[in-house]
């Protein structure tokens, strides 16, 4: 399952990144790491961009970028 794919208020821990050009290395750079926990907070009405918050800050993403993202849901 990628980051894209979450419904809104579900959490999620990082499983590893597709691709290895600048998007990928762009998103490590803004902390989307093996290990991490997201949440999906909010999709945009026309369904891009995302919001995400990982760590103690929020993130948006575009929904191409959070397709790259491999997840594993958390249960609540």
């Amino acid at each position: 399952m990628t980051l894209a794919e979450l419904r809104v208020g579900q959490k999620a821990v990082i499983e590893a990144l597709q691709g290895s050009d600048s998007v990928t290395q762009r998103l490590m750079e803004m902390g989307l790491l093996k290990g991490e926990t997201v949440e999906l907070l909010g999709i945009a009405p026309l369904g891009d961009p995302l919001e995400v918050r990982l760590g103690s800050y929020r993130l948006s993403l575009r929904k191409a970028e959070a397709s790259r993202v491999l997840v594993t849901t958390l249960r609540d």
